[in-house]
């Protein structure tokens, strides 16, 4: 149905031309394609199917970390009953495509283009022969737009402005960074027209230098303005990317080792720790790098975080949602549902109305102080470097009442983490004793 009206609306439309309609849901054979295809779609998309192929048995306790077949697990004995092979996905698709193949010789058509909309070969008198189906009316669905010029499939490729992006000048102006690992500084305003900026330019760095791109710092960049959606995206080690001003959503979506720092200018008169300065999603299934954000974050922040350092002083709703690994550190209020699903890293809370309890969600995670002097000592650095970085009052303030504020962090303790740093303590005392042992004898 959804397929169907998608497409008659973007033929009436005239849209058709400039739109590539993709469908999917239990996909399994040809002849699947074939019939998607005449209803309107142009791509297919095969998610059950090809997870059989692989090996899975549709046990259906994905989350529980127990899959018997080792598809869907992080436990290492399961995993070695995985029998997948890329071969197998490659020759299952093979077999689609000769279905489809096929049906297209039947039907009288050279290539999958020519098949896109073309609802009158389709034919439902045997589907609606039951007595059950009898009353059933499929003409909507088969109804061919009459419409003129009637153009069934994407002509036009979409205009991204991929030409126009701002990380061709940065590319441009970073090439001795980028070539000879030479260190540079660039100055630029930002506008919120400016989406993604440093992706390409990471992807620059990543393609020369490997996964573990350049020394911290080399490519320094300072930008004033509002940026626009997922600053920061992506970027590797080497790239330090500085905002005075404000973002928008997804700022260092992906982060893989890159630092990010974001302040409002030196004017600015209100206070940084009370106002949003980066927007929704940011630090978005991050692995690595570090965000030091002077001011407060908007919600889902850091959510599936799985390596990366950050310091903001405040986040919304959601916060580290389903993070599994790094640090975060908030120097103000968070939102509800705090740590939801969180099984990795730590986070570090002010908690200064004694009310944060009631905003973390506690099902899988602890609420503690800090461990010991050190532990201590990593967050005052943390908080000391986002001072130096962005200039942040509030962390001026803790600073400076440090035994005032000490007491006020709430620890937020996954349980599954602490159990299994636990484990990798013990048996790390263990193989001491024993290589000690070996050495006395």
């Amino acid at each position: 149905l959804g397929l169907a009206e998608t497409h008659q609306t973007l033929v009436l439309n005239g849209l058709r031309s400039r739109i590539v309609v993709q469908t999917d849901g239990q996909l399994k054979t040809g002849r699947d394609v074939a019939i998607a295809a005449l209803l309107g779609a142009e791509e297919f998309g095969f998610a059950t199917s090809a997870l059989v192929v692989s090996g899975c048995i549709m046990m259906r306790v994905c989350h529980l970390n127990t899959c018997p077949v080792g598809v869907a697990t992080q436990n290492p004995g399961l995993r070695e009953k995985f029998t997948g092979k890329p071969e197998y996905v490659v020759n299952y698709f093979r077999m689609i495509a000769e279905e489809v193949r096929e049906l297209m010789a039947k039907l009288g058509f050279r290539t999958l283009s020519e098949m896109v909309g073309r609802k009158d070969m389709l034919d439902a008198k045997k589907a609606v022969a039951h007595w059950k189906a009898k009353k059933l009316d499929l003409s909507s669905i088969f109804h061919m737009t009459d419409v003129t010029p009637k153009i069934q499939c994407c002509i036009h490729e979409q205009d991204h402005g991929i030409d126009k992006a701002l990380d061709n000048l940065l590319i441009e102006r970073a090439k001795d960074a980028i070539e000879n690992r030479l260190p540079v500084d660039i100055r630029l305003p930002i506008r919120n027209v400016n989406r993604t900026v440093g992706t390409m330019l990471g992807s620059e760095v990543t393609r020369r230098h490997g996964a573990e791109g350049l020394p911290d710092d080399t490519i320094r960049i300072h930008f004033s303005g509002s940026a626009g959606q997922s600053f920061g995206a992506f970027i590797p080690n080497g790239i330090t990317l500085t905002l005075e001003g404000d973002s928008n959503d997804g700022l260092g979506k992906g982060l893989s080792g890159g630092r990010i720092v974001v302040y409002p200018p030196p004017a600015s008169t209100f206070k940084a720790e009370e106002n949003i300065i980066v927007g929704n999603v940011a630090l978005y299934g991050a692995t690595g790098g570090e965000a030091f954000l002077g001011g407060v974050a908007g919600e889902r922040f850091a959510v599936r975080n799985s390596g990366a350092v950050a310091v903001v002083e405040g986040v919304g709703d959601h916060g580290c949602e389903y993070m599994t690994r790094g640090r975060v550190v908030v120097l103000g209020k968070t939102g509800r549902n705090f740590a939801a699903g969180m099984s990795g890293g730590i986070a570090y809370v002010i908690d200064e109305e004694g009310d944060f309890a009631q905003r973390c969600n506690l099902e899988m995670v602890d609420l503690e102080t800090f461990a010991d002097p050190e532990e201590e000592r990593m967050v005052r650095r943390l908080i000391e470097r986002h001072a130096e970085l962005t200039g942040s009052r509030r962390a001026l303030d803790v600073l400076e009442s440090w035994d005032q504020y000490r007491d006020k962090f709430q620890k937020v303790m996954p349980l599954e983490y602490r159990r299994v740093l636990a484990d990798l303590m013990e048996s790390s005392a263990k193989t001491v004793t024993a290589a000690a042992g070996r050495h006395n004898g």
